[in-house]
């Protein structure tokens, strides 16, 4: 019998994202996966039969399926040691004042009434452990026809639009992972655009794992319609503790004709975190997506966001960037589908690793034969601080017609000490002349997010840099 390694986190500060609260809850299954816990779950949510089928199916299929044999050694996750359900003893409000101290105040220092009362967002959800416990939106845009509400909720009042497109995007076979989501999820948003109207001040979800060796299982699943508009942001952090953590959430998008989604993401999940998200796109014709992504923080990422553009002349634009810190592998990417004439994607990726950290881009550019006159850019940037550390770019580029306009451009290197030198001569020190260049390096990444956004990806860059993110 093997020995399995014990997850081990160096004991520095991350600030306000390493604040743990006493796990106070109102149901907790018990760790493992297994039928009574699939049917725990289900009878707590009192959901309809379908989907208790649909949660029992993909309990099989998660089992049947193995682990994948390329990319970060996933040996370490071993679900008999992981609460799959946590309910925190607080109940969905629309106030923030009902909700429990702690857990307001936990979201308060992670700055998500600020942002809302000062009208930076149309709508809020905030989500701790397995449940949402705080949701909301602008009375403007429910008057409009915009729904955006808890996933638990959209299952009983908007049961016929839930059930068809619920794990249509992603599959429970999809992959072992996508199957264990489909067994256990929990909590979640569900936003539903109408024709025409546009969402231009963004809607927030913020998820928070506080326990100990559980997992969190939230679905995402949004819907654009014809010439719609809408920007959402995902938000995530945890505590660091020194056993296995789990996120394994869902993103489902549905883009339909000339509309668009702007899909931004700060995940900033703590090192022992194995951080194993599914995000897809289906974008339909004149339709686009747009994901803007930062990754820092987890042991182990394991995230691709994918683009299936299905109509003619729909549009896809990836651009993100990685950090990855001592002891952490972060394998991410992204992968798009051309299966329409007239189809463009463009990708503008970027890795950061330094003190031994590894971080990889995996990206997929899939052309059909009837996808003719469509383009794709891509671009893979890595700058890594030291020679302990690793970047690797693995770019598939599989084109099956000849009318293709396609250029794919990779740059690797380390960080260089001549400019460190000369920053050094006018009188800045090391650390900041560091700082400075990686901040340059970053700053395309930054532009494309809100600024309240943009400066906390930078204040994550910076803990970072000075060796104080866990």
């Amino acid at each position: 019998m093997t020995e399995r390694r014990k997850t081990q986190v160096e004991d520095v500060s991350r600030g306000v994202y390493d604040i743990k609260n006493e796990v106070h809850y109102r149901l907790k299954t018990k760790k493992g996966l297994t039928k009574e816990i699939v049917n725990q779950i289900s009878d707590e949510k009192n959901e309809p039969d379908w989907m208790r089928e649909l949660r029992l199916d993909s309990l099989e299929k998660f089992y049947q399926i193995d682990n994948p044999i390329w990319g970060p050694d996933l040996s370490e996750v071993n679900i008999g040691d992981i609460t799959t359900y946590i309910s925190p003893d607080a109940n969905l409000t629309e106030d923030w004042d009902e909700v429990p101290d702690d857990i307001r105040n936990t979201f308060m220092l992670l700055g998500i009434p600020e942002a809302e009362q000062k009208k930076n967002l149309s709508g809020v959800g905030a989500q701790y452990d397995s449940e949402v416990v705080y949701h909301n939106i602008q009375k403007e845009l429910s008057e409009q026809g915009v729904i955006y509400t808890d996933f638990e909720t959209a299952v009983k009042e908007y049961e016929d639009i839930v059930r068809d497109y619920f794990m249509t995007c992603i599959p429970n076979t999809d992959h072992k992972y996508a199957a264990l989501h489909g067994a256990v999820w929990s909590g979640g948003s569900f936003v539903y655009v109408p024709k025409g109207v546009k969402v231009t001040v963004p809607l927030q979800s913020y998820f928070r794992l506080n326990a100990p060796g559980a997992g969190q299982f939230e679905h995402t699943l949004i819907i654009v319609e014809e010439g719609a508009y809408c920007h959402f942001i995902e938000g995530c952090s945890a505590p660091r503790y020194n056993v296995v953590n789990i996120h394994a959430g869902s993103v489902e998008l549905f883009i339909k004709k000339n509309a668009t989604l702007r899909y931004s993401t700060i995940e900033n999940w703590s090192r022992n975190m194995y951080n194993l998200n599914t995000k897809r796109a289906i974008v339909e014709e004149g339709g686009a997506i747009e994901w803007v992504s930062g990754s820092f923080g987890s042991k182990v990422s394991m995230l691709y966001p994918m683009s299936i553009l299905i109509g003619e002349g729909a549009r896809s634009e990836f651009t993100g960037i990685t950090f990855a810190g001592k002891d952490q592998y972060l394998d991410t990417g992204t992968k798009v589908i051309h299966a329409a004439p007239n189809t463009s994607s463009m990708v503008n990726s970027k890795s950061i690793s330094k003190d031994g950290g590894v971080a990889i881009y995996r990206g997929l550019v899939k052309v059909y034969p009837n996808a003719t006159g469509s383009k794709s850019s891509v671009s893979c940037e890595s700058l890594m601080l030291d020679s302990k550390s690793r970047s690797d770019t693995i770019p598939v580029v599989d084109i099956a017609t000849d009318d293709v306009d396609l250029g794919h451009e990779a740059k690797i290197g380390r960080i260089d000490d001549e400019v460190v030198f000369y920053l050094m001569s006018r009188g800045i020190s090391e650390q900041e002349a560091k700082s400075m260049i990686v901040q340059g390096f970053a700053n395309p990444i930054a532009k494309e997010l809100p600024l309240e956004y943009a400066v906390e990806m930078n204040q994550l860059i910076n803990l970072e840099l000075e060796g104080t993110i866990g």
